[in-house]
């Protein structure tokens, strides 16, 4: 109630002149930065105003003959049965106009689907709860989870107002090419995702054991955020999407820079406990916290917790191979490297926030690859 009253207060001074307001509101879509969604944009005002000028010229005829043929002015009802010249006016005038809206959705819609002659494909694989991408035949690929602002906030109740692009951010962009035809191709590791961001025009479904197809090409340099629009389990509302559109010159540097990254191998020199546990910390928010929560309670009957768990704090060998091997439930951790790991089991049984100080620590160069068979 008391939002309601502030928001009808605002509104009325800003009618009066005595407050400038702004909002992110629209009734209209949005035009975007894409031909395809300048064109979807087209079309959808061309339907709009069809719809307008049908919707004027058939409740006017109604108002004006209720209103100028009723009962009081002396008209009487006629009684007639039936007219097949009326009858073939009314089918014949809404086919045309039909044929007439769906020659350009037609053409519209065959372009959407035209991915031939890219210049690039990226393979996109929606996860709980985050976006894997592929640049294929580059080499480029990596994870995009949401950015380790958002989820501290999301998860200890911080003011989100704090925190830029709130839930809106990653850790790791989409990074596109201006000018290039690119083709996207989408499934999904688990359940139904939906890739979408609004500047571009579309959306499309990530279905595990299925393939999508869809294509862009951004005419500007810019940043566009987007979401899955697909409920996807619990943590749906936490894996959005970012686009960042660059000059060819630029995108082929980060290319480069990205490929060169990737083929680092990882830094797996001693740390102090104070430095495993900060790095273990950020490990934690990207790869465990949605499952097992921001103070390892877990989730009851799905989740088991961390805090006091047996396996947690029994040996360090057992549980570097239940981590690298997973379980039906919980992925394998293999594709974290040595160091982060290493990070992750030293500040999951040590953490004070998750209830436990076995009061060890492991160094990057000691992990081994020992599975559990538990």
């Amino acid at each position: 109630m008391k939002k309601t009253k502030q928001l009808f207060a605002g509104a009325t001074l800003a009618t009066l002149g005595l407050q400038s307001a702004h909002a992110d509101y629209a009734l209209n879509l949005m035009q975007g930065v894409t031909k395809v969604s300048h064109d979807i944009f087209d079309l959808h005002m061309l339907i709009l105003w069809v719809c307008v000028f049908i919707g004027i010229v058939v409740f006017g005829t109604m108002f004006y003959s209720m209103y100028h043929h009723r009962k009081s002015r002396g008209h009487k009802a006629a009684n007639f049965h039936e007219n097949t010249t009326v009858e073939i006016i009314w089918t014949v005038i809404p086919t045309i106009i039909l044929v007439a809206m769906a020659i350009p959705a037609t053409k519209t819609m065959m372009e959407l689907d035209n991915v031939q002659s890219s210049d690039i494909s990226i393979k996109v694989t929606g996860k709980q709860w985050y976006w894997d991408y592929e640049y294929l035949g580059t080499g480029v690929h990596f994870e995009s989870h949401l950015d380790a602002a958002s989820e501290k906030a999301h998860r200890d109740g911080s003011d989100p107002h704090s925190v830029p692009h709130y839930l809106l951010n990653v850790d790791r962009p989409l990074v596109v090419p201006v000018g290039k035809k690119i083709r996207f191709v989408f499934t999904s590791a688990d359940v139904i995702h939906s890739w979408w961001v609004p500047d571009l025009g579309w959306k499309k479904d990530a279905n595990p054991g299925f393939i999508n197809e869809a294509w862009t090409s951004v005419d500007k340099p810019g940043t566009y955020r987007g979401q899955c629009t697909e409920l996807c389990g619990r943590d749906h509302g936490f894996m959005p999407i970012v686009v960042i559109a660059m000059e060819q010159g630029d995108y082929d540097n980060w290319v480069k820079t990205t490929l060169a990254k990737q083929e680092e191998k990882p830094d797996l020199s001693d740390l102090s406990h104070e430095q495993l546990m900060a790095n273990g910390a950020a490990v934690y928010l990207k790869n465990c916290v949605s499952c097992h929560q921001i103070d390892g309670a877990g989730a009851p009957g799905d989740y088991p917790a961390l805090r006091g768990s047996a396996k947690v704090n029994a040996g360090i060998d057992p549980l570097i191979g239940f981590l690298q091997a997973g379980t039906s439930k919980m992925p394998s951790f293999a594709k974290l490297k040595d160091n982060e790991l290493a990070a992750v089991i030293t500040y999951i049984r040590n953490a004070p926030e998750l209830g436990n100080k076995v009061g060890d620590e492991i160094q990057p160069k000691a992990i081994t690859p020992v599975y559990d068979d538990e």
